[in-house]
């Protein structure tokens, strides 16, 4: 019998084993990927991406209503639990500033890199109704996501996109004069060059298989600029930190995640250089993967709550 997934976020919607047959009712095209395993457990071959991308639809229909949901096998398919809890940990981070958990269109994030999914403004709106900006240096990526919300009109007022047009800016040529976030997000590209992120795809989807002599194919899809990066994770955490200097007023906390637990020392000794007045180290855990959000702020506390105030 499987187990409440205990490691995720309380408030995930996804702690409890996947009900396929809910699922499937759903999206009916999943039913050619679910299978019985060894512990008479309905499940799917995570490094199929056909099966991934169905599952991803049906969860997002049947717990966020989100209707229509596709991306091209050319993108990255994220998987949903892991992005919720990112989504549920802000929330938290939030709460310690206004007493409660934020909800509704006071609060506004900024979604760097949001790709052709769009997960995470869709599950921080269908959440906790927070107004999201995504953006993307990639504009077939942001195509596919608009398609995602001219599919569902209710979704259009809340979430905005805007194409990023130089690669090496982050917030620069995004935030305006007038702009205020509450927070930001990002899941930034991990490796640093094509070549290391095919070694370590073959490692993970051998791992997926469990060592069986298989024919080994990439178990996501994914652009370059989702990824790699030159100098990889380290490198675009760094100049994501130095850029947020200049938005130090504009945004109440940056944040990112990190997953190289050996890139903190560093991120956390140039947050000291550039006179962060707070930051932190959040861990999340999926299963047995270990990840982490590093958040900082240049906000002074007893100035924190009036970002809830402001629409």
């Amino acid at each position: 019998m499987s187990t409440e997934k205990s490691s995720l976020h309380t408030r995930n919607l996804h702690r409890n084993p996947y009900d396929f047959d809910l699922l499937i009712s759903c999206v009916p095209e999943l039913k050619h990927y679910v299978f019985v395993n060894v512990h008479g457990t309905k499940t799917i071959n995570f490094s199929i991406p056909e099966a991934v991308k169905l599952l991803n639809k049906a969860l997002l229909l049947h717990f966020y209503n989100v209707k229509d949901w596709d991306i091209p096998d050319t993108n990255l398919c994220p998987p949903i639990p892991g992005r919720a809890d990112y989504v549920h940990y802000i929330a938290d981070l939030l709460a310690e500033q206004k007493g409660e958990t934020p909800t509704g269109n006071s609060v506004k994030g900024l979604d760097i890199g949001v790709g052709a999914n769009l997960v995470y403004p869709l599950i921080a709106h269908q959440s906790y109704g927070w107004k999201m900006l995504g953006t993307d240096v990639n504009e077939d990526s942001l195509k596919n996501a608009q398609h995602i919300l001219d599919q569902n009109p209710d979704l259009l007022s809340a979430i905005q996109l805007q194409h990023q047009t130089n690669v090496n800016h982050i917030f620069k040529g995004i935030i305006a004069s007038e702009d205020r976030f509450t927070f930001s997000m990002c899941n930034p590209p991990f490796h640093d060059s094509k070549e290391s992120m095919i070694k370590g795809n073959l490692r993970k989807t051998k791992n997926l298989s469990k060592g069986k002599d298989r024919k080994t194919v990439l178990n996501f899809g994914g652009q370059q600029s989702e990824l790699w990066c030159e100098g990889g994770e380290l490198a675009f955490i760094t100049n994501m930190i130095h850029e947020s200097v200049q938005y130090s007023s504009q945004v109440l906390w940056f944040t990112c995640l990190v997953s190289k637990k050996d890139n903190l020392y560093k991120l956390t000794t140039l947050l000291k250089k550039v006179k962060a007045l707070e930051f932190k180290t959040i861990d999340m855990a999926q299963g047995q993967k270990v990840s982490r959000i590093l958040a900082w702020t240049f906000v002074p506390k007893q100035k924190r709550t009036e970002w809830f105030s402001r629409k």
